[in-house]
């Protein structure tokens, strides 16, 4: 499992990976930050 420019998945598929689980961090560390 690489991460990157899409790896083996593809590139557009890897990237998407790659914004969600950013997008996914930053909403944890958003509520950590509010609560």
């Amino acid at each position: 499992m690489s991460y990157g420019c899409g790896g083996g998945y593809g590139y557009g598929y890897g990237n998407f990976v790659l914004i969600v689980v950013l997008f996914i961090l930053l909403i944890i560390v958003g509520a950590a930050f509010v609560y």
